[in-house]
């Protein structure tokens, strides 16, 4: 299911703040009180329990800190700026934790991720996190220049317009990214699984974030497609669900394939109309052992419900997943999700700055984890070759006896296509160039065996056209016929 005419979220949508989350924001001290919210790119609204001890310095630590300060300030050989420090500081005290999900916020930070709360954003499309010092894609948004232009879950972006992001603060690197509608961002990409470096290019976008949309296939098969869980998205989903419904409706397929995340009481409502009353939806666990269970009001569906999943469902999707597999009936199809199952509370201070810090696990109905081991489906389906196609560079021209991923990538998307490359290990053989003499012949261009400017752009547009429509979609169409298997029984 794709959402049309839109490029999303720039703070997932790449802007996000990394492995993390979208949380509402708190106004007032850190020991006012707290916003739950769950992550990559998931936020939770509600309270959650603070400290009974919230302490501070001692003594000690205080005059350690001071001495530092003053050392600093009266003996670096240059002169140094108060507040600079003092953010550095506070930004190392989170960092000391080695949690990818907790980080301090500054001010601007702060400002940018409450704008993803309102669903409108600046970016290329993607949710990214900081892993093993990289910047690795958790996953492209849906219809989003990023996946348009071929970025793929699991990606590492060394650098952007030849800006490096070793080394980078997440935040740091997503502002790197982040840009003006309308500017290219040229991300040099290592793919999972290769050692080969390639060039992408994404122009950036803004748009208001449109979370649901829904379809009735012939055969009275509804599907709702979600993009990501942000306030009002429960609202929609409602609405959406009863013109189904009010189609006579036989079987539900929700697609939640690339959603990063999103409110949690988003998800727990969405799931709540599925999972009968007194079921379990989820559970959250504290370092104490502690578990608060939340159980539904709902009354349940009687129609069959399938969830479609992939590696880029991430956080909220996977809570939704659980609990209709778990405490619904439901069945998942597709690939094993992302597995983020850490709970973060987003808390902004008084000075507006902020601290997002993991504070608890959700757990599955059963009481399991998922935390890197993901959601399994009930159905594997890998999709086609096609959709690992990334952009092919306009700026050369790939042709007979090269070699590398560039070509290896071309090779895809003409087998793709239903033209014979010959082989697919990036070796551009005699058999690849009459595939490409072909392909050019069919689309009216100059028959010369050469990936030039023009054919790469055709063979894109084709590509494209193909992972549209849904009659190349093989994990929705697995969904389906197991929609009907339901019915039948």
């Amino acid at each position: 299911m794709m959402f049309k005419g839109r490029t999303v979220l720039a703070f997932v949508l790449l802007a996000l703040f990394a492995g993390s989350i979208v949380t509402l924001t708190v106004v007032g001290p850190l020991d006012d009180r707290f916003v739950a919210s769950l992550g990559p790119a998931v936020t939770v609204s509600g309270e959650a329990k603070p400290e009974k001890d919230a302490g501070g310095l001692s003594e000690e630590e205080a005059k350690k800190l001071a001495a530092v300060y003053k050392l600093l300030e009266q003996r670096y050989v240059e002169e140094v700026d108060r507040e600079r420090l003092t953010e550095g500081a506070l930004d190392g005290l989170v960092q000391a934790l080695e949690d990818p999900y907790s980080e301090y916020l500054n001010k601007e930070e702060v400002e940018s991720f409450s704008e993803h709360i309102n669903s409108t954003f600046t970016g290329i499309g993607a949710e990214v996190v900081l892993q093993d010092g990289h910047v690795v894609v958790v996953t492209p948004i849906k219809n989003s220049p990023a996946e348009r232009a071929g970025l793929m879950a699991g990606d590492k972006i060394l650098s952007v317009n030849g800006e490096s992001l070793q080394g980078l603060e997440l935040t740091q690197a997503v502002e790197k990214i982040r840009g003006p509608k309308g500017t290219q961002a040229k991300l040099e990409i290592q793919r999972k699984d290769s050692a080969n470096v390639i060039d992408i290019i994404v122009v950036r976008d803004d748009i208001s974030l449109e979370t649901v949309e829904s379809t009735m296939r012939p055969d009275g098969i509804g599907v709702i497609g979600i993009r990501q869980f942000a306030v009002n998205t429960s609202e929609h989903f409602t609405e959406e669900l009863k013109k189904l419904e009010d189609q006579q409706m036989k079987g539900l397929i929700i697609d939640v394939r690339n959603n990063p995340g999103g409110v949690v009481q988003a998800v727990q409502s969405i799931a709540e109309t599925f999972v009968p009353s007194g079921g379990t939806i989820m559970h959250l666990e504290y370092r104490d052992g502690k578990r608060e269970k939340t159980t539904s009001k709902g009354k349940g569906k009687t129609y069959p419900i399938v969830v479609l999943i992939n590696e880029g469902s991430a956080s909220a999707s996977e809570i939704l997943a659980a609990a209709i597999q778990e405490s619904a009936g439901g069945k998942l199809v597709g690939q094993t999700t992302f597995g983020k199952g850490l709970v973060q509370s987003t808390v902004k201070l008084s000075d507006g700055s902020g601290v997002k810090l993991t504070i608890a696990k959700w757990l599955t109905p059963d009481g399991d984890t998922i935390h890197e081991k993901g959601v399994s489906p009930d159905i594997v389906v890998e999709q086609t070759k096609l959709f690992e196609a990334v952009t092919i560079p306009d700026d050369k021209e790939l042709a007979f006896d090269m070699t590398g991923d560039e070509i290896k990538n071309v090779q895809l998307i003409l087998e793709g296509l239903g033209f014979q490359p010959g082989r697919t290990d990036g070796y551009f053989n005699q058999a690849t160039k009459q595939a490409v003499v072909a392909f050019q012949k069919e689309h009216g261009l100059p028959q010369t065996g050469v990936v030039n400017a023009a054919t790469a752009s055709k063979l894109e547009e084709k590509a494209l056209e193909r992972l549209l429509d849904p009659e190349n979609d093989a994990q929705l169409h697995a969904a389906v016929e197991q929609i009907q298997k339901m019915l039948s029984h």
